[in-house]
Parts: structure tokens; C-alpha cells; sequence
């Protein structure tokens, strides 16, 4: 069963992220150790005894549609309640609506955690926060009032509604319209798919929040709005009143997360309300909302890259866990009667300390993620504009490199625990069936590699990318300045997997300022995962290097571990980026 890895976790924020270093400067006002470690230690213990027992659950039972009515998972009703009422879904949000304001960090962490219990529930909460950050940045005084209360609290849940059958991640060509009516309303039309927990009886109302089009809009992006749908409407008193019209048709029937209901959603076909048309309230302004969604898109990909980190610690700590009990054959040097235990044997254990080095670099690069955007908030025009840099850098690295991991790992344990993987029995199977869907939505990971190299790269001429990189050279020097022999070839490869790091980034650099946006975006797939091996072996350093690490043993061998047998693959990676586009433009042929 899984357990939440508090200690870990704490570590990485502090050590590697930042966050010890932030408080100690002030940075994050009245913040103190004390409460970082209380608010950890309740969310381990809140994942660990009350969610992940009700996972397995959630994946056998799924969420059910019956009489038009979601049916979700035995016991995940009280778990959503027990949740709210424990403060979670406020810790990050405004304390003008009731929420604990603070740092972004914290949050990400809980998240790991709780998705790290059940991915699948834990869908839910992570795009009310999503909402309510969106609500809070581009939503009237009005309807902040009316709404961002009962959201901040969790008392009312939230969905994003983007996707339409013909329009996925090219929003330009969606259909849902929105009419304006005379009392400052619309009335919404449309058809979305895959909304995440678009219906539920688990709180007393849904807010929708839903791209649609207005008659007289621009064509493209340019002419999306975003409006707020809730499934009640609200009397004058803030209480619920009529029913809107909207419902869900249809849930998706899936490869994995299966207690989360995914599904069908209609507007405005009539079936509930005087008059066709789910009545709707505008976020922002006309025309403006793909803007508006974007708040809300950005920090739900830090979200979904937490949800890769989970999935490697759980499928991590599943496949060790077995490693340690199942004894076949005899490993080289085992000197006990019978069987040796599996994690004896040399590929069992390379196996394992891959996983181990895959989501610890993940768990750093989330978190440092999370770390900028908290900065991005403080300090000078300069300072915050430095850390917004930073966060948008990262965002699209920490989104794909770690659920690519959560794959990866995943798979991994599947293979450590053999047959027994393949099945059901174990659990190990459904891990990977749940981080399947991470690299796909919320911008698929190639989707995530082009706004990287195309837009991120790019800001301030490309000397923030530069200079990180320089930041990065220097863990690399302290680890070569340390001379501890424990490190190996460490700080070698270290320098050889930067310099591949530097030499590429140059050189999409140049390839776009040349206007060759093909070849560049040819490359942008093997770059993203070049730039995420490359902060996953300097993070790890950086944790080594740490003074207060009662644990620096293990730190030091698996940092030289990955230096040794993971960060090679940068050269490979480098290569196919400076010279794979014109062989791929050749190999289209084979596509006819």
C-alpha cells in the first residue's frame, strides 16, 4: 500500500527547490518550518490512510452513469467530504474568499501526495483549484462574490470545459456558441467531451467553466470567450435555485483512472429550463477567453506533471516492495539458503534504482517549477519578471518529463514484478493504466516540446535559458570542487550532459532566428527530454551536495548512479535534434 514519502518530499522542497531558503529570507511572509512540516505530515497522512485504500477501489467499481445521475466509487463521497473539511482545497487561494494563501509549493506537494493515494479522485479537486485561480485572476467582482466562497471551501466543485469532438488541441475550430441576452447573460450551445468530473451528486453544485463562440467573433482563437456555467443557477439570497440547462450524456469508457468521471457534457438542447440554452456569465472579456483559460491550463500542467511524480513514487515503492519478497533463483554472491529475493539479482536492481532516479529528478523539477512561480509574486518589476521567466521555462519540462517518467516507471514495475504485473492482482498494472492518460491531456507532451522551444526559449532573447544553464554549471563545479570520492564520474558527466544541453539549445536558438521554425520544432520532442535528463542529474547533485542530510549516502549513490548510467543519453539526444530534421522530412514517404 502506498505510503506518502514525507521525508522525501520535505527534502526536495527545501533542499533542492528552494523553499528552506525562501523562508529564511522572508520571501514567503510569516511562513515557518513548523507549519511546512504540520501541513506535510496531514497531507501524508490524509494520502496514505484515507485515500489509498480507496484507489483500488475507485479502479475496480468506476464511476457509473445510471438515470442520468453519476454514480461515483463506494466511499469517495465521504473521502470528498472528509477532504474539504480538512482546509485542502483552499491552502493556495486568496484569503479575501477564504483561502489560507499560501505558497504554490505546498500545494504541489500535497498534490503528489494525493494523487499518489488515488490519481483518480484526486482529478477532481486539482481542476477546482484550476477554476478558482482562473475566476480569481479574470472574474468580476460580482461573480467572485458569488461563486469563489463555496469553490475556495470546496463546498461547490469546478470543470474546465475545452475539448469538442472535431476540436482538440486546435481550439480555433470549436462550435459551442454563446448568444448575448438583454439582462447581461448568455445563453451557451454546445456539445464537450472528456470534462473531468462534469458530473457528480458529490457537492451540491458544478461550476462549468466553458470556451465558446459568439455570433459576431473573429474566426480562430481570436474569437473564443470563456463563461462560467453553473449547474444551478443561484437565487438572489446566493442559494441554489433552478436547474441549467446542461447534462451529461455519455461517460467515457477508459483505459485507466476509472472512478474519475469523465464525460459527455450538452449545453442548451432543452432539457432543463424555460428555453434552450444553458445561461452563462462572462469571464473577462469577449473574445478574450482562451487567455482566461490559460490561467487556468498553466497551472493545471504543473498539476498533471505531479500526478507523473506520484505514479513513479507509487509504482516505485509497489515493485520494491515486491523486489524484496519474491525470491527466485540464485543472484550472484548470495550466500543465504534457497531462493534469493529478486532485488538481489543485477538487472532487478538497475531496474529499481532507474525508477528511484526518474522520480526523485521529477519530484525536483516539479517542485522548482513550483518554487519560481511562488517568487514570480514577490520582490521588484525585475525580480518578478526573472521568476515568471523561470516558471514559464519549466512549466512545459516539468508537464512532459514527468509523466513521460510516470509511464516509464510504471512500466517498469509491471516488468520487476513479471507475470504478476500483467495481472490485476497486484496493482501494479493499474498504475500504469492510470498515467497513461498524463502525457495526453492538458496539451499533449509534443504539444508542451513546441511551446518550449518556440516560446520559451526565446524570452529575453534567449538570456534566461542561458543564464539557468549557467546556473546549472555551477552545481556541476561544486560537485567537482567537493572531491568526495563517493560522486565518481559525477561532475564529468555532469559537464559533458550540460555542455550537450548548451550546444542544442543554441542551436534552436539560431534556427529560429533564421525563420526555420521546421527544423527546430523537428527537434523539440528529444529536447524537451534532453533539458529534463540534464536538471534531473543536476538536481540530484544539488541534493547530495546539501549539508543537512542525515540520508547522504543513498543521495550520493544515486546521483552518481543516474550520472553514470542515465545523463549519456544527452549526447544521443543531441544529435537527434541538430541533425534528425532533414532525415525526417525524407521518411514522410514511408507515411504515404
Amino acid at each position: 500500500m502506498y505510503k506518502a514519502p514525507v521525508e522525501d518530499i520535505a527534502f526536495t522542497l527545501n533542499h533542492v527547490a528552494g523553499l528552506k531558503g525562501a523562508i529564511a529570507e522572508g520571501r514567503l511572509g510569516d511562513l515557518s518550518d513548523d507549519l511546512v512540516d504540520a501541513i506535510l505530515l496531514e497531507a501524508g497522512r490524509f494520502a496514505s490512510d484515507e485515500m489509498a485504500p480507496l484507489g483500488p477501489v475507485g479502479d475496480k467499481e468506476g464511476a457509473r452513469l445510471v438515470d442520468g445521475k453519476v454514480i461515483v466509487p463506494t466511499g469517495w463521497d465521504k473521502l470528498y467530504q472528509d477532504w474539504a473539511a480538512g482546509g485542502w482545497n483552499s491552502l493556495t487561494s486568496d484569503p479575501d474568499f477564504g483561502g489560507q494563501g499560501l505558497p504554490h509549493m505546498l500545494n504541489v506537494a500535497a498534490l503528489e501526495m494525493w494523487n499518489g493515494g488515488s490519481m483518480g479522485f484526486t482529478l477532481g479537486p486539482t481542476l477546482t483549484m484550476g477554476a478558482v485561480d482562473a475566476l480569481v485572476a479574470h472574474g468580476s467582482d460580482a461573480l467572485k462574490a458569488q461563486y469563489l466562497p463555496k469553490m475556495v471551501s470546496g463546498e461547490w466543485m469546478a470543470t474546465m470545459n475545452l475539448t469538442e469532438p472535431h476540436a482538440g488541441s486546435d481550439l480555433g475550430v470549436m462550435k459551442s456558441r454563446a448568444e448575448r441576452r438583454d439582462d447581461g447573460t448568455y445563453r451557451i450551445f454546445g456539445q464537450k467531451i472528456y470534462i473531468t468530473w462534469g458530473e457528480h451528486d458529490v457537492t451540491e453544485n458544478i461550476i462549468h467553466l466553458v470556451l465558446a463562440r459568439l455570433p459576431d467573433a473573429p474566426a480562430g482563437t481570436r474569437g473564443i470567450s470563456l463563461f462560467l456555467v453553473p449547474k444551478f443557477l443561484l437565487n438572489a439570497d446566493g442559494s441554489l435555485g433552478a436547474r441549467n440547462d446542461l447534462h451529461c450524456h455519455s461517460l467515457e469508457h477508459k483505459l485507466g483512472i476509472h472512478g474519475s468521471p469523465t464525460c459527455t457534457m450538452i449545453y442548451g438542447d432543452g432539457k432543463f429550463g424555460d428555453e434552450p440554452g444553458a445561461i452563462g456569465y462572462l469571464i473577462g472579456e469577449e473574445n478574450k477567453g482562451l487567455a482566461c483559460m490559460f490561467t487556468m491550463m498553466n497551472n493545471a500542467r504543473l498539476a498533471v506533471g505531479m500526478q507523473g511524480v506520484a505514479i513513479c513514487e507509487a509504482a516505485t515503492q509497489k515493485a520494491v516492495q515486491y523486489a524484496k519478497d519474491r525470491t527466485q533463483g540464485k543472484a550472484p554472491g548470495w550466500s543465504g539458503s534457497g531462493m534469493s529475493p529478486i532485488i538481489e539479482h543485477p538487472d532487478v536492481a538497475r531496474m529499481l534504482v532507474t525508477m528511484k532516479a526518474l522520480t526523485q529528478g521529477s519530484r525536483a523539477i516539479c517542485y522548482s517549477c513550483a518554487h519560481a512561480t511562488d517568487l514570480s509574486h514577490h520582490g521588484d518589476a525585475d525580480e518578478a519578471r526573472h521568476w515568471a521567466e523561470r516558471a514559464a521555462l519549466l512549466t512545459p519540462i516539468a508537464k512532459s518529463f514527468a509523466t513521460d517518467a510516470g509511464v516509464d516507471v510504471a512500466s517498469l514495475g509491471i516488468q520487476v514484478h513479471g507475470g504478476m504485473g500483467f495481472i490485476e492482482e497486484t496493482g501494479a498494472a493499474r498504475l500504469w493504466r492510470d498515467s497513461r492518460i498524463a502525457p495526453i491531456y492538458e496539451g499533449t507532451n509534443g504539444i508542451q516540446a513546441a511551446d518550449l522551444v518556440t516560446r520559451k526559449l526565446p524570452l529575453s532573447n534567449g538570456d534566461h535559458v542561458r543564464g539557468f544553464i549557467g546556473e546549472l554549471k555551477e552545481i556541476a563545479e561544486q560537485v567537482r570542487a567537493s572531491n568526495l570520492e563517493a560522486f565518481g564520474e559525477t561532475a564529468a558527466r555532469l559537464s559533458s550532459s550540460l555542455a550537450d544541453l548548451e550546444e542544442t539549445t543554441e542551436w534552436l536558438l539560431a534556427r529560429l532566428a533564421a525563420g526555420d521554425s521546421a527544423s527546430a520544432l523537428a527537434g523539440a520532442t528529444p529536447y524537451q527530454r534532453l533539458f529534463g535528463l540534464a536538471l534531473t542529474g543536476v538536481y540530484l547533485a544539488k541534493g547530495a551536495l546539501a549539508e543537512e542530510d542525515h540520508g547522504r549516502d543513498q543521495r550520493l549513490s544515486l546521483c552518481r548512479f543516474t550520472a553514470e548510467n542515465l545523463i549519456a543519453e544527452t549526447a544521443a539526444l543531441k544529435d537527434r535534434v541538430i541533425n534528425g530534421a532533414a532525415s525526417l522530412q525524407a521518411a514522410r514517404a514511408v507515411l504515404a
